[in-house]
């Protein structure tokens, strides 16, 4: 054709394109163990303070770079031991664990003191004392995990994660799918059903793994500090009942304050655990792992049920072939029952932080017990003074008496005595004699009205 006005050129943009691979679907198991970034260590000293300098070295390349607006230095461990250092701003941590911006807020510092554990629809936000983390049925992620206090719980998740996923992973081997009822095929992977899963659940899910040291990490760190506060009570007490003086009062109102904040914090985690264990639909949001495979079970389930034609007068199902397990969509109360593995864990805890709660009201028993005792001492002493102040009041008022006779007689009044010789020493004589008398029946009268000791 020609190159009329109602001719087109092809467009150099409908070139053929390569078309693009698309891989399979991605398998609703998680991944083969990977090689970890940081191997397990062991418990000797010299391995531990390896760690820390590695996680030194690490955390100073990070901080060397230049940070974004809002990053925060994180700490992942996944539930094989491995772990590295990210910076990850809010946003990305909101993606990444599927938390409102507000359990960010937890984290921060202003309830750096606060204890909570929070579930979430696939994450567990803890933040007890200075542990403050991110658990999904995957990863740890630990915030601040350079700080003093959070090193040992770093080192804890490194030797321990290791050692249980290695246990989970020698229990579940001899597993045999054809012996556990009916699984569910999803094409190329058979899918377990609960009862199949029943020798994984042997020992405490991963997000379990890692809540059962964090509390261990915490109630070790107060009972450590109730112990050192023990250690420093019973002296200084001891000597503020020896010798009542404005230094030992100022150690004894600083040991208080001291205690005051303690116990205020064990009280914060103690209160936590007790409304875990008080509401069971609570502690069933925390069973993560279970949470993911029932999820995990159910879109098996519905992919296979939807690529198989059913006639339309079939009837609805409810209940698998085996008569263990119920239907993986409809059926889930009775997982959501079973938190007794939770339960028992919280209550070893909640009993421990309990005696460390007993303890420092022991010593706070201990301050008051002294304290009275001070005060005792103290009214004593001010019984004494009242006393020697009444003595002294008694015999003002015998000694002024006297005063009285010799100011009368000192006068200018013509009297009989002026003109008399001999009769001075014997007047004032008789004058002190009668006040010394007068004192001791006054002072005899208190002491009979027992306004005076003996």
């Amino acid at each position: 054709m020609g190159k009329g006005p109602f001719s087109f050129k092809r467009s150099s943009s409908s070139k053929r394109r390569p078309k693009k691979f698309i891989g399979p679907p991605p398998s609703p198991f998680p991944s083969p163990p990977q090689p970890m970034r940081s191997p397990p260590t062991n418990n000797n000293n010299a391995n531990y303070n390896n760690n820390l300098g590695v996680v030194a070295g690490g955390a100073a390349a990070v901080k060397g770079k230049k940070k974004a607006g809002g990053a925060r230095l994180w700490m992942r461990f996944d539930r094989f031991g491995g772990s590295e250092l990210v910076e990850c701003d809010k946003n990305a941590i909101i993606r990444r664990a599927a938390i409102p911006a507000r359990d960010l807020r937890i984290l921060g510092p202003v309830f750096s003191h606060s204890s909570s554990i929070l579930a979430r629809e696939k994450a567990m936000v803890v933040n007890l004392e200075f542990i403050k983390a991110i658990v999904t049925a995957e990863e740890v992620l630990l915030l601040d995990p350079l700080r003093q206090e959070v090193l040992p719980f770093a080192d804890q998740l490194r030797q321990q994660l290791p050692q249980k996923s290695q246990s989970r992973i020698e229990e579940a081997s001899p597993l045999d799918e054809q012996d556990n009822g009916m699984d569910v095929s999803t094409g190329r992977q058979w899918l377990p059903v609960p009862e199949a899963t029943e020798g994984l659940q042997c020992d405490l899910p991963f997000e379990f793994q890692v809540l059962e040291i964090a509390l261990e990490v915490v109630c070790t760190f107060l009972d450590s500090s109730v112990a050192d506060l023990e250690r420093e009570a019973y002296p200084v007490l001891d000597e503020l009942a020896r010798n009542v003086s404005t230094k030992n009062l100022e150690l004894v109102r600083s040991l208080k304050s001291n205690l005051t904040r303690l116990l205020a914090r064990v009280q914060k985690v103690r209160d936590e655990i007790e409304h875990l264990l008080d509401d069971n639909e609570d502690m069933a949001q925390l069973y993560l792992t279970r949470k993911w495979i029932q999820n995990q079970q159910s879109e098996a389930f519905l992919g296979r049920s939807a690529s198989i034609s059913i006639s339309n007068t079939a009837p609805p199902l409810r209940r698998l072939s085996s008569n263990k397990s119920g239907s993986l969509v409809t059926s889930n109360n009775m997982d959501y029952d079973d938190v007794e593995d939770l339960e028992m864990l919280l209550e070893a805890y909640f009993m421990q932080l309990d005696g460390t709660r007993n303890k420092i009201l022991s010593v706070r028993e201990y301050i008051d017990d002294t304290e009275d005792y001070v005060n005792i001492q103290l009214d004593n002493q001010r019984n004494e003074l009242i006393q020697l102040q009444l003595t002294l009041t008694i015999a003002s008022f015998a000694v002024a008496v006297e005063t009285l006779i010799s100011g009368i007689f000192g006068m200018n009044i013509p009297c009989v005595l002026y003109e008399m010789n001999g009769v001075f020493e014997p007047f004032v004589g008789g004058i002190t004699a009668f006040c010394v008398l007068l004192f001791f029946v006054i002072f005899g009268y208190a002491r009979w009205k027992k306004l005076l000791g003996s």
